[in-house]
C-alpha cells in the first residue's frame, strides 16, 4: 500500500465537497491551492473561496498563488514532497506542476469525457437536451481534458433538472469517484485508458453574456433546455420591450407546451398569474423572474408589480 500525500487543488462549493470527503477518510492532505482572495460586494470586501474557508477550518495548508510559474511557488510546492496531486474545478495548469508529484496528477470533470470539454460541462448537458452525464477522473496532460481516463460514473438528468440541481448531484457523485480514484492510485491497481477518438465531439465552451440570451425564434423545448441549463448562474435572460423602454429579465424557471398558433415569436400573452410567451409551434410559461434592481419572484408577484402594455412583447 502506498503511502499517499496529497495536494489538493480547487476553488469552488463543487470542489469542498471531494476536499471534504478525503479529509474525513483520513487522507494525508499536505497543501491546498486555491484562487487568491478575491474583492467583492458593495464594500469591496476580500472574498475568500469556498475551498479556503474550508481548508482554514480543518487547519490544512493553504497556498494561493497568482503564478503558478513562479519560482517561489513551485520551490513551496516542491517542498511539501506531495506525491499525489487532486484538481478539482481549477485552472489549466503548466507541466511543471503536473507533472511534478511521483503518482502523478488527476482532474474531476464533471462530464463523460471526451464529451464536454471545457469550461461549462454542466450548463451545456442541459441546453443541448441531453438525458443523461456523469462525472469522470483522468489524469493532466498538456491538452485542456485530453489525458487517460481512470474512472467514470453515469447519472441521469431529469426532464425538469436545472444546472443547479445537476451541479449538486454531480458534486456529491464527484466526490465519491475521487475517493474510489485515490483508493486505486493507494494500491497501485490504476489501469488508465485513452480517450475514445470520435469525429464529433460535444463541446462545453465559457459562457458568455451573450449565450444566455433567449432566442424567442427557437422552438418551445430548446428554450426551456436554455433555461433550465443556465439556472440559477449565469442565468437566461431576455429583453421586455414595453412601450418605449426596454427592460432586461433574468429567467429562473419556466415550463413549456407544444400548440399550433400562428404568433409571431416573442408575443405576449398575460393574465393576472400567468405569463406565456409565443415561439415556433409552442409557448414558453415564466415561472420565476428576476427584474432589474429586484429579487428574484414568482411570475404571479412580478405581474402584481409591472404593468404591460397590450403592445409589449420579448425580445
Amino acid at each position: 500500500m502506498r503511502n499517499l500525500r496529497i495536494v489538493f487543488m480547487g476553488t469552488p462549493d463543487f470542489a469542498v465537497a471531494t476536499l471534504e470527503m478525503l479529509v474525513q477518510k483520513g487522507y494525508q492532505i499536505v497543501g491546498v491551492i486555491t484562487a487568491p482572495d478575491k474583492p467583492a460586494g458593495r464594500g469591496r470586501k476580500l472574498h475568500e473561496s469556498a475551498v479556503k474557508q474550508y481548508a482554514k477550518k480543518v487547519g490544512l495548508y493553504i497556498m494561493q498563488p497568482t503564478n503558478l510559474k513562479d519560482k517561489v511557488f513551485l520551490d513551496d510546492l516542491s517542498s511539501l514532497k506531495a506525491n499525489l496531486q487532486i484538481v478539482v474545478a481549477f485552472r489549466m495548469l503548466p507541466k511543471q506542476v503536473w507533472a511534478m508529484p511521483e503518482y502523478g496528477t488527476f482532474n474531476l470533470h464533471a462530464s463523460l469525457l471526451p464529451h464536454y470539454r471545457g469550461a461549462a460541462p454542466i450548463n451545456w448537458a442541459i441546453i443541448n437536451g441531453e438525458k443523461e452525464t456523469g462525472v469522470t477522473t483522468f489524469y493532466i496532460n498538456e491538452k485542456i481534458d485530453t489525458g487517460e481516463l481512470i474512472l467514470q460514473e453515469k447519472t441521469e438528468i431529469g426532464p425538469q433538472d436545472s444546472a443547479g440541481d445537476l451541479h449538486d448531484r454531480l458534486m456529491t457523485l464527484g466526490a465519491q469517484l475521487v475517493l474510489k480514484t485515490v483508493s486505486l492510485i493507494e494500491k497501485d491497481q490504476v489501469e488508465p485508458q485513452k480517450q475514445p477518438q470520435e469525429s464529433q465531439y460535444k463541446t462545453a465552451d465559457k459562457i458568455h453574456k451573450e449565450t444566455c440570451k433567449v432566442n424567442w425564434k427557437e422552438s418551445a423545448e430548446k428554450i426551456y433546455n436554455h433555461i433550465r441549463g443556465l439556472s440559477p448562474f449565469p442565468t437566461a435572460w431576455t429583453y421586455l420591450k414595453n412601450n418605449d423602454e426596454l427592460i432586461p429579465i433574468k429567467i429562473y424557471k419556466a415550463k413549456w407546451q407544444k400548440e399550433v398558433h400562428n404568433l409571431k415569436p416573442g408575443t405576449i400573452n398575460f393574465t393576472k398569474k400567468e405569463l406565456k410567451i409565443a415561439t415556433p409551434g409552442g409557448y414558453i410559461y415564466l415561472l420565476e423572474l428576476q427584474l432589474p434592481g429586484k429579487r428574484r419572484m414568482a411570475v404571479e408577484d412580478v405581474l402584481n408589480g409591472l404593468k404591460i402594455e397590450e403592445s409589449a412583447y420579448m425580445t
